[in-house]
């Protein structure tokens, strides 16, 4: 559902339609093939994309705006937004809306578990290209004991639906290795935006990297990260128990989100909101008052000045970023 903001009204009713852009000037807040050979944590020092980068000093920072119903906030201005790196309040230098075509992987879980959700999954990835930017591309890879690519990058969702007619359910969830190795494929993206959606139903049961190693390299690569989750609420194993806090974490590390299915008929239109979230990101460029060259992690905080009326709203973007070395 988008919601786009009209100065001076309230967020009573939410239309698909956009409304007109608020111009208010607030006051700034108080800072408060088959996968490749896995080789082990030293791999993880190889960068797998660049979804927030510095270029030229210039740091971007896609984020999301949602109201208190989970209602997709767009028409926002610049002047309601302040960003802090380390705590310390930045200027911001640029400021964007636009729709641009985004370099997207799709990890899609074809363990043994999935065997009556497969359909209805494979349904919602389609779902999910049908509603994006034309433009963008796609790759997909399927995973149980080990990730394969099952189509590399194209612009063609018609080659993707053909490669998921033939998609079966078996083995075991090697997750943590599939989004390893989907945020490596992401070096070939050529696109600047980049974004992982993660279809599976939890716990990890198979990998070789550790959750440890593939955080770490989530918090380097700069790829966000969506989720749709089919959770088993009478999980047996501790791995599916704990799988829901994994991918939640996971995504919302990158600004990305991870959405539950209560109801596997629902993941079509879930699918379709995650589309629509990704077509409407805000883009936020700065250039850090702190200008060494250390490789050290940054902080980032995103405050929101709403215009007046309006409820508090919650902002979705990544915690950080590593400082360039050179």
């Amino acid at each position: 559902m988008l919601l786009s903001i009209a100065a001076g009204t309230r967020l009573a009713h939410a239309q698909e339609d956009p409304l007109n852009n608020v111009h208010v000037q607030p006051k700034p807040p108080e800072p408060s093939k088959e996968a490749p050979a896995l080789e082990g944590p030293a791999a993880l020092r190889a960068r797998a994309g660049e979804r927030i980068r510095v270029n030229v000093n210039l740091v971007l920072v896609p984020l999301t705006v949602t109201d208190t119903m989970d209602r997709l906030v767009t028409g926002l201005e610049k002047e309601n937004f302040f960003i802090y790196e380390n705590n310390r309040l930045q200027l911001l230098k640029s400021f964007s809306t636009e729709d641009a075509p985004v370099s997207i992987g799709i990890i899609f879980d074809l363990s043994g578990s999935m065997n009556n959700k497969v359909l209805r999954a494979r349904d919602s990835i389609l779902e999910f290209m049908k509603t994006s930017n034309p433009q963008d591309e796609f790759f997909v890879i399927g995973f149980n004991d080990r990730p394969e690519l099952i189509e590399d990058f194209t612009s063609a969702p018609e080659q993707i639906e053909s490669r998921l007619q033939m998609v079966k359910a078996e083995h075991r969830t090697a997750l943590l290795d599939a989004i390893y190795f989907g945020l490596s494929k992401m070096k070939e993206a050529k696109f600047e935006r980049r974004a992982l959606l993660v279809v599976s139903d939890g716990g990890d049961n198979r990998s070789r990297y550790t959750e440890g190693e593939v955080r770490s390299l989530v918090k380097e690569a700069g790829t966000q990260i969506y989720s749709i989750g089919i959770f088993d609420p009478y999980a047996a194993t501790t791995e599916e128990r704990m799988g829901p806090l994994l991918l939640n974490d996971i995504s919302e590390d990158t600004g990305g989100r991870l959405f539950r299915v209560d109801n596997v008929d629902e993941m079509g239109d879930i699918a379709a909101k995650i589309s629509s979230e990704l077509r409407n990101e805000y883009v936020l460029g700065y250039k850090p008052d702190d200008d060494k060259r250390d490789g050290k992690w940054r902080k980032l905080k995103v405050r929101l000045v709403p215009p007046a009326g309006l409820p508090p709203l919650t902002v979705h973007a990544r915690a950080g970023y590593y400082a360039p070395l050179q």
